[in-house]
């Protein structure tokens, strides 16, 4: 198999039929939405990108992780928040419609938020003289494998939408064997690094991971956002598109060793996803209870 196939063609392609899956999903009110509820959508967004994010940078040096991989992480903790977290949230009983919104506005803001973070990944970890010019057709590519899927889902649900609802579960179930299939790869194809670092850097996908569910739960709870909205934000921050993280790692910074802290936040943050949705149920309740009371 030709080296260069599965970064430039499969892992592309796996990443527009998630996005594509995503746009299904999307309508034009969805982006509307943020004028009914401003005050979970902007503590979402804030969360979401200037707290993660500085949280990310703490827990690369508490665990002195290396060069390449801090920047891998960082890149993670840019990454908007996956389609998954829809899912998680309607088990949970969240604010699904809220995910959605902040889903399909961090997918947008993911094309200037994602840059500067790497770029600023890059000189903080691997010199501060170290210059990094801007990969402007990289980039381009990245913005055309994103948003391109998502505007053609939206526009099939716009003009077919009962066509976009059945094919909305098939697409989906692609949608998560493609991821499976993506981490996969970026997980075999970094083996060596793995093993060499799998303790310290599965540590650190484990704290991103529950720290990330428990401040997009607790800051929402702490300003007065009711139990449903705050479950919704803890799920999109902690779940987050790991196989846009894996392709601007391969694609952008051509590193394999880049895409193995997404790759392996991929398979942590379902596994602790469904716990959290247990708690999250109870939480519910519990509120439910408190109204009726």
């Amino acid at each position: 198999m030709d080296p260069t196939f599965i970064p430039t063609v499969l892992l592309p392609a796996a990443v527009g039929v998630i996005m594509f899956g995503l746009g299904l999903a999307l309508t034009p009110a969805d982006f509307a939405r943020v004028v009914q509820f401003p005050r979970a959508v902007i503590v979402g967004l804030l969360v979401q990108t200037i707290v993660l994010v500085t949280v990310a940078f703490a827990i690369t040096q508490l665990f002195d992780l290396p060069p390449m991989l801090a920047v891998g992480f960082m890149l993670l903790a840019a990454s908007p928040g996956g389609a998954m977290a829809n899912i998680f949230s309607h088990l949970a009983h969240g604010d699904v419609a809220l995910n959605i919104t902040l889903t399909a506005i961090n997918s947008v803001l993911a094309l200037v938020w994602l840059p500067l973070v790497m770029n600023w990944s890059l000189v903080q970890f691997l010199g501060a003289e170290l210059h990094v010019p801007a990969p402007t057709q990289k980039i381009l590519d990245f913005a055309t494998v994103i948003i391109l899927p998502v505007l053609i889902g939206m526009f099939v649900r716009h003009a077919w939408p009962a066509l976009a609802l059945r094919a909305a579960g098939t697409v989906r179930i692609a949608s998560v064997l493609l991821l499976a299939l993506v981490v996969a790869i970026s997980l075999a194809s970094s083996g060596k690094t793995i093993l060499q670092h799998l303790g310290t850097i599965g540590l650190a996908c484990i704290t991103l991971n529950l720290v990330s569910l428990a401040i997009g739960y607790a800051v929402p709870r702490l300003i007065g956002l009711p139990v449903a909205q705050a479950t919704s934000i803890s799920l999109e921050i902690g779940i987050h598109n790991a196989a846009v993280a894996i392709f601007v790692a391969l694609q952008v910074l051509e590193s394999e060793v880049a895409s193995m802290p997404a790759a392996l936040y991929g398979i942590i943050m379902l596994a602790t996803a469904g716990i959290a949705v247990t708690w999250f149920r109870r939480r519910h309740a519990r509120a439910v209870v408190a109204v009726l009371e």
